[in-house]
């Protein structure tokens, strides 16, 4: 941190044979913070970079797909059926080459950062940052024009075809597509990203300041107020809502208002804020989304209740329904919910003319 020349007495320094020098460097509290800021960013090998989500009223927990440093994960190939019908075009890794060397650039960020926290240079972090908004608007840019060309060059043979209308995804942020509401944000490693890159400005503008006044600009109270308000960010961003039992015979129906008394069936919504919907029937969750009574993008999950497990609950993309007038459910959607396709057979074999069926199919039927 410290860089001492030793000088001889004289009139600008009288009485004084060791004088430490001080030179250009930044703090080692600042040094601290960007040594562990560059190693936070390789949590970017081990999560995905990236999420598009997509949200209608027969998907209500809606459709994920995670863009990773390499890969691509999340319910791609369900987003691929869809979208063959519209004529886009079949996603797959092969799409992107940027997955070959995406992993390099980021080790070269993470020890190029671990080089400035080491060295305390200055003017290193500030060929760092100019390289990241470089770098990120690139990201940015490169991302822009796959989404055209994904949006816009589809297939003329498609079996459903609007004249004029394209299909590209938001680049960030929201967009309506058809029936689908589209989002596009960074995810858990995408934030790394961005609030490790935002410590790195205010660090080089506070050493700036610092070092233009000739004076400290951090102290230690600042250091600990910044981290505890990134401590209670991430906590803030782990929460995750739950859902909650329901009191038969005590809890009301969010749609219909009517007592709910049946353990077989039934469910509830949760939202990204933790309100819980309670209901009934199946009837009733389908209305209460029909019309909107909580907007798709607010739902956190949506569970029916498991007809042979009373009170347990299902998720929305697990569930397996029975439809039947012999069901006789409070409110006449008249569909049970099963945990998976062997209880949901094994019911339709005792009650001739049952159906099966998913969520997705058995929403249409409901809200026509």
């Amino acid at each position: 941190m410290f860089l001492f020349a030793f000088t001889l007495p004289g009139p600008e320094n009288p009485g004084s044979y060791l004088k430490p020098k001080v030179m250009n460097k930044m703090s080692l509290s600042s040094r601290i913070i960007i040594a562990i800021g560059s190693l936070a960013m390789c949590i970017l090998f081990f999560v995905p970079a990236w999420s598009i989500y997509l949200i209608a009223p027969q998907y209500p927990e809606g459709l994920s797909m995670q863009i990773w440093l390499y890969k691509i994960t999340g319910q791609v190939e369900i987003i691929n059926g869809l979208n063959h019908y519209i004529g886009m075009k079949h996603i797959k890794a092969e799409m992107f080459p940027e997955f070959s060397f995406l992993v390099y650039i980021l080790g070269f960020f993470v020890l190029f950062g671990l080089m400035i926290a080491l060295s305390g240079n200055r003017k290193w972090l500030f060929i760092y940052l100019v390289l990241s908004v470089i770098g990120g608007m690139a990201a940015m840019a490169d991302f822009y024009m796959w989404g055209y060309d994904y949006g816009h060059d589809l297939d003329p043979s498609a079996a459903i075809q609007v004249p004029g209308l394209s299909y590209q995804p938001p680049l960030i942020g929201h967009k309506k597509l058809l029936n689908f509401d589209s989002y596009s944000y960074p995810d858990a490693g995408g934030w790394v990203v961005v609030v490790v890159t935002g410590i790195f400005f205010l660090i080089w503008f506070i050493e700036w300041r610092k070092h233009k006044k000739q004076k400290p600009m951090i102290s230690k109270q600042k250091i600990t107020s910044v981290s505890a308000a990134l401590v209670v960010a991430i906590l803030l961003a782990g929460c995750n809502p739950k859902s909650e039992k329901i009191n038969f015979g005590k809890d009301n129906c969010a749609e219909c208002k009517m007592t709910i008394m049946d353990p077989k069936f039934g469910g509830e919504i949760v939202t990204r804020k933790g309100k819980v919907y309670k209901f009934d029937d199946v009837h009733c969750i389908a209305t209460f989304l029909e019309r909107r009574g909580v907007e798709m993008n607010d739902i956190h999950q949506t569970l029916f209740t498991d007809y042979n497990n009373n009170g347990e609950f299902i998720k929305v993309n697990d569930a397996e329904f029975v439809v039947s007038s012999q069901l006789k459910s409070p409110m006449g959607g008249n569909a049970a919910a099963f945990k998976n396709k062997e209880e949901a057979e094994k019911k339709s074999a005792e009650i001739e003319g049952s159906k099966r069926t998913n969520w997705a199919t058995l929403y249409n039927i409901l809200v026509k």
